[in-house]
């Protein structure tokens, strides 16, 4: 089932959590939002079978360390500045972990740094290294990072004409898949068919996407299943870029 969330309605659910004595803050987006900052045992007894995507404000010169998740996820940098292990995570920056990959640290600098954190699927919580190690799975590990993205300015978004779908992240063999749709103002297509992966987010970086239940801004979001029909995509009066984020299918 599809699900969609403006900005400004993610924002008004903001709220700060504890992350290792620093006061983080979290908008959530689909699905439920993490209760705290680290892994707690039985946590997964909570898990309701909902996709969980939610913007992270990280505050300046804090540090997220290395940990893991259970499942895949795709995490976009928009705001402020940092870095994911040894690479720089300038807005815009696209990240993708496979579930049990090990990854970070998250290192924000002087404007602190805010990303979004998208799953396909619920979370129980960060899993630190090394201290559980004991809990990291056997299996394929895939790290993936496409670092800064070029935008449109105001002007040339608003003189495009037709269609654009420029790769981000390379087609994977499972589906795993990422790409920059631009649409030229009015302009409508369909976007890549979910049927090849594990599920797909949306995510409006630019522009104006007209949505049946209101328009929706920059930084508004939609998740859809792998069940659902390919989206049909419609821009508004300002021309439209969106980030498509396609999870490989489930093994």
């Amino acid at each position: 089932m599809m699900h969609a969330m403006t900005a400004s309605d993610a924002r008004a659910n903001r709220r700060a959590i504890d992350v290792h004595g620093q006061q983080y803050f979290l908008s959530g987006y689909i699905g439920v939002q993490p209760e705290r900052g680290t892994y707690v045992e039985g946590n997964e007894k909570n898990d309701n079978g909902l996709p969980q995507g939610f913007l992270v404000e990280q505050p300046p010169h804090s540090v997220t360390p290395p940990h893991f998740h259970e499942v895949n996820q795709f995490q976009v940098f928009v705001g402020g500045d940092g870095k994911i292990g040894k690479h720089d995570a300038a807005p815009v920056s696209l990240h993708y972990a496979n579930g049990h990959t090990p990854y970070g640290p998250i290192a924000a600098g002087d404007d602190g740094v805010q990303y979004f954190t998208l799953r396909s699927a619920w979370d129980p919580g960060a899993k630190y290294m090394p201290q559980n190690r004991d809990k990291l799975k056997p299996g394929p590990r895939r790290f993936r990072l496409a670092a800064r993205l070029s935008l449109l300015t105001t002007d040339e978004l608003a003189a495009c004409v037709g269609r654009d779908l420029e790769t981000v992240i390379d087609v994977e063999e499972d589906g795993l898949q990422a790409h920059l749709l631009r649409l030229g103002p009015g302009e409508s297509c369909i976007a890549p068919d979910p049927a090849s992966g594990g599920g797909q987010y949306h995510m409006v970086l630019n522009g104006i996407m007209a949505h049946a239940d209101g328009d929706l801004d920059r930084l508004s979001c939609i998740f859809m299943t792998c069940e659902e029909p390919a989206l049909e995509v419609i821009a508004g009066p300002e021309g439209l870029e969106l980030l498509v984020m396609q999870f490989p299918k489930e093994a």
